[in-house]
């Protein structure tokens, strides 16, 4: 199952649907970690070294510094993208089937988007 840590933008009621749903779900928070303000780069650079996927709602410049990581050869262990326009269960399930079905190396330099 996959590591995660969710962006501080992420959407604080699908984490605690997440977890609900599945609490033995290896997630953490980027507030719980020091990051809370961090930009996403140094976000990106902390996920790699610990080998967590990113959960975030930012498509706007998360997606951008991610594939830009890519293209510099530097690790980037994936990145999910959801949508708050989402009802919050359609993001638990495919957040879950990602988790579940993916092997520790499953997301590397992938950015993927929420509905699947």
């Amino acid at each position: 199952m996959l590591r995660l840590v969710s962006d501080a933008d992420f959407n604080g009621r699908v984490l605690r649907a997440l977890i609900r749903s599945d609490p033995s779900l290896d997630v953490v928070r980027v507030q719980d970690v020091g990051l809370r303000t961090a930009p996403d780069p140094d976000v990106l650079a902390w996920a790699a070294a610990e080998g967590r996927v990113v959960l975030t709602r930012d498509q706007r410049t998360m997606v951008g510094f991610a594939y830009a990581r890519v293209a510099a050869g530097l690790p980037m262990p994936g990145v999910v993208v959801t949508r708050d326009d989402l009802p919050i269960g359609m993001q638990v399930q495919d957040i879950l089937i990602i988790a579940h079905c993916s092997d520790s190396n499953g997301l590397d330099d992938q950015v993927v988007f929420v509905p699947l």
